[in-house]
């Protein structure tokens, strides 16, 4: 089996979950390639789209938030909106490179390519399977506008309000958002520990800032160290560089805090840790859920975040407060109250499995050998057909 995962530079998380599912295919011993599709336009075109989408997050959340709303108003209104023909224009671009390059299936962990294959089924363009996953907890606007063959929920609870905002229902798919196998691991926190070289007596604060920003990690650290005397925390700054060399001069020395860029261990950290700060994004709450971490969710960016956290928080998988200095409270709060934290996880276990990317698999790994057994029958009764065909113009 071969399969093509597109995502786009606007987000980690939709990265992370493409490089999932494809983690789970090659290791399964199929072929499974990750794309950022817009690429295909040139670099350039990637670039602009992922960094402009990322300041407009980092700057101005506030009207990104605004923008989603509007989102939202024309996702009910328009037939099809400016999204889907922009993302029409790279549906020549992507219907080249699979003439070029076919694949069994198509597997979009973002909006924009399955926006792409939808004008491309419009305008009769060859597809094989496509699957679109989810990878937040609420039905973002336009996905109802696409025409995919499937759409992968992150949870159950989504189905009702993607049937409302007009997606099939039996195209959905509860599986959950795909995480890693490092994720997935089981690990303990004393081996966690001893693998990143952590104090095995210490409680530990982990703050993650995510891909689109630190957000203000230099706030929450103040009121941490200010309110605490023995725990340490450690901040992972992600791809934010600009405030990973900010945190690392003012804390220099400071012995409790220890700053880390972008790190390819973020699961040992998960598990390692007591206690963990990070925005609602959707693929780092799931992959924390997983790891099974007493988590606060720190300040949303406008939109799906906000959703995504008010699942959390309902579900009893997180808490959250409106400032860091509430966020701070809840945090040592979390920390101190361990039955309030055994509960937590336990709530994690039971609505979040780690086995999404595993169903995934198998679902897919089904349908392309349904879809190949039947051109094998459909080739072998037309080859019959030919030849009694054949048979009767010789007689």
């Amino acid at each position: 089996m071969k399969a093509l995962i597109l995502s786009c530079n606007t987000g980690g998380g939709h990265n992370s979950a493409a490089r999932a599912v494809a983690e789970e295919m090659q290791e399964r011993g199929d072929e499974a390639y990750v794309l950022d599709y817009l690429c295909l336009a040139g670099e350039g075109v990637s670039r602009l789209v992922g960094d402009g989408y990322v300041q407009i997050v980092k700057k101005t959340p506030r009207l990104f938030g605004v923008a989603y709303k509007l989102g939202m108003g024309v996702s009910k209104l328009a037939k099809k909106s400016p999204v889907y023909y922009l993302n029409g224009r790279m549906a020549k671009y992507l219907d080249k490179y699979l003439r070029e390059h076919p694949v069994d299936v198509l597997v979009m962990p973002h909006l924009y390519p399955a926006e792409t294959i939808t004008y491309m089924k419009r305008k009769g363009m060859k597809l094989p399977l496509t699957v679109a996953v989810m990878t937040d907890y609420t039905c973002i606007p336009f996905w109802e506008e696409t025409d995919c063959d499937y759409y992968v929920m992150s949870h159950e609870a989504l189905r009702k309000s993607c049937v409302k905002r007009g997606i099939p229902e039996d195209k959905l798919l509860p599986f959950g958002i795909p995480v890693s196998r490092a994720c997935r691991k089981k690990t303990s926190k004393t081996e966690a520990r001893k693998k990143l070289g952590l104090e095995m007596d210490k409680k530990y604060f982990l703050a993650a800032g995510g891909s689109m920003g630190a957000g203000d990690l230099d706030e929450l650290l103040e009121e941490l160290l200010a309110r605490t005397e023995e725990e340490r925390i450690i901040v992972i700054c992600g791809s934010n560089q600009k405030a990973e060399q900010k945190l690392k001069k003012k804390y220099q020395g400071e012995e409790r805090v220890k700053i880390l860029g972008f790190t390819t261990q973020m699961p040992l950290y998960l598990k390692a840790c007591d206690v963990l700060f990070t925005k609602p994004g959707g693929l780092t709450s799931t992959e924390a859920a997983v790891a099974g971490v007493p988590m606060i969710h720190t300040t949303p960016i406008p939109g799906c975040e906000t959703a995504n956290r008010k699942f959390f928080v309902r579900s009893g998988m997180s808490w959250s407060a409106s400032t860091v200095k509430g966020q701070a409270k809840k945090g040592i709060a979390l920390m101190k109250e361990r039955a309030a934290a055994e509960k937590m996880v336990e709530c994690q276990k039971n609505q979040i499995h780690g086995d999404a990317v595993i169903e995934l698999y198998e679902f897919i790994r089904g349908k392309v050998e349904d879809a190949s057994a039947a051109d094998e029958e459909f080739g072998s009764s037309r080859s019959g057909a030919e030849s009694r065909e054949n048979k009767d113009q010789i007689m």
